[in-house]
């Protein structure tokens, strides 16, 4: 399969600016091309990943993948899929963010990498050399501020108001792809679906600078929405990081093996390196044993290996089967620290406490001592895992986790974390 049926198949392809020319080219030659992203925060989400496992692809399949970080436009702002003027960043910040990012890339794909294929670069390098006058005279004036005011990322902003600073970005941005064009020979731009206008931006300057019979392309990917028609990315508590100090990776298991069955087929075939065969059984699984979740154990496990390693899926998976059995007894300190840090939590001093007293007074898991004697006689209390029926049992360090946090379990799933302090 071509790489560009492969991502017809895939679901991956929202606009491109000359499909027959691209897939021409794509058949004929191993080409270079590029993906940005700016460091506005210090670690990607899952939304981020997408044009990245498009570049991926595009290097199993021969081609010649470049990643930028944008060190320079992120200084700028990209006014893209927004209805406000960004906060401007101090430089320091955003330096420290694109190195944050380029670790991720280096783990993520071995960016940089000779085995890897794939180059890693920073838009500070070549944009932080630019003067205001040659920015205006050798690139300002290639550019008209018409056609730019047409551009969609332009005209959605007019009403609410938008900066010079902003409004510039796509100067920017051409520039990246003329400079990756020229020096890289980068021949086609992958984006976000909101990245068209810049995209096609680019390749219009590259046509005035190098001709207008310069082969370059771009391509965008549709913009990701659930069965439900939110926007995909975002659980309950937020977005879904990279990073497992913002994200755990049981947390980020648990994102993927609980998508909807509308979605994980579209998901399989977008992040994961599955053959057309294997999403297809997959896929009739789903529709013959949905209650087996097999695709969405497929997805889950794939991408916390991918993003971050086999030592943290059999992790994120000791710690699911733990929680679905109410067997944690095994789980380290660390893990239950991780794992319950949502739950509703207290705190209580190291020590022995009464049972009734710490779930009443300490606590407050109980309204009353009568509904706390009650449940503990009806075996409706577990801590760590073991269910306690003596309504006068003491409650000590041989229950806690390294004598850093109590569980407490009450009924079926309502778990209770409590910090010893």
């Amino acid at each position: 399969m071509s790489i560009i049926n492969e991502l017809e198949w895939r679901g991956a392809i929202n606009q491109q600016t000359d499909e027959e020319g691209l897939r021409k080219l794509t058949d004929e030659k191993s080409i270079a091309l590029y993906c940005g992203i700016d460091p506005s925060g210090d670690s990607m989400h899952v939304g981020h990943l997408i044009p990245f496992m498009i570049l991926k692809r595009f290097q199993l399949a021969g081609h010649k993948p470049v990643i930028l970080i944008g060190g320079g436009t992120g200084s700028i702002g990209d006014p893209s899929g927004r209805n406000s003027e960004r906060t401007l960043q101090t430089m320091d910040k955003i330096m420290d963010n694109a190195d944050k990012l380029s670790a991720q890339m280096r783990k993520l794909f071995k960016a940089g990498s000779e085995e890897s294929g794939i180059k890693l670069v920073n838009n500070y390098d070549w944009l932080s050399g630019l003067s205001f006058l040659d920015f205006l005279r050798d690139y300002g004036k290639e550019f008209n501020i018409n056609t730019m005011l047409a551009k969609e990322v332009v005209s959605s902003r007019l009403d609410s108001g938008i900066s010079f600073t902003e409004f510039s970005y796509q100067i920017i941005q051409s520039v990246d792809f003329l400079h990756l064009f020229k020096n890289e020979e980068v021949q086609l731009q992958i984006g976000g679906s909101d990245q068209w206008g810049n995209i096609t931006a680019g390749l219009d300057l590259i046509r005035k600078k190098e001709g207008f019979d310069a082969k370059a392309f771009g391509l965008t990917i549709p913009l990701l929405l659930k069965a439900d028609g939110t926007k995909f990315g975002k659980s309950a508590e937020g977005a879904i990081w990279l990073d497992p100090e913002k994200t755990t990776p049981y947390e980020f298991y648990q994102f993927w093996f609980n998508q909807d069955d509308r979605d994980v087929i579209k998901y399989l075939k977008y992040f994961s390196f599955l053959s057309k065969e294997e999403i297809d059984e997959l896929a009739e699984k789903v529709e013959t044993e949905p209650h087996k979740r097999a695709a969405q154990k497929a997805l889950a496990e794939e991408m916390t290996r991918f993003v971050h390693s086999q030592e943290a899926l059999d992790e994120a998976i000791k710690i699911s089967q733990a929680l679905f059995s109410g067997d944690i007894q095994d789980l380290t300190a660390d893990q239950i620290g991780s794992t319950f840090k949502d739950v509703p939590s207290s705190e209580a001093a190291k020590g022995e406490h009464n049972l009734v007293e710490l779930l009443v007074d300490v606590t407050g898991i109980e309204p009353s001592r009568r509904q706390a004697r009650e449940d503990i006689k009806n075996g409706a209390i577990r801590l760590k895992g073991i269910q306690v029926k003596d309504v006068d049992y003491v409650v000590d360090e041989k229950d806690s986790f390294d004598n850093r946090f109590i569980i407490v379990r009450k009924g079926k799933k309502k778990y209770f974390l409590i910090n010893l302090v």
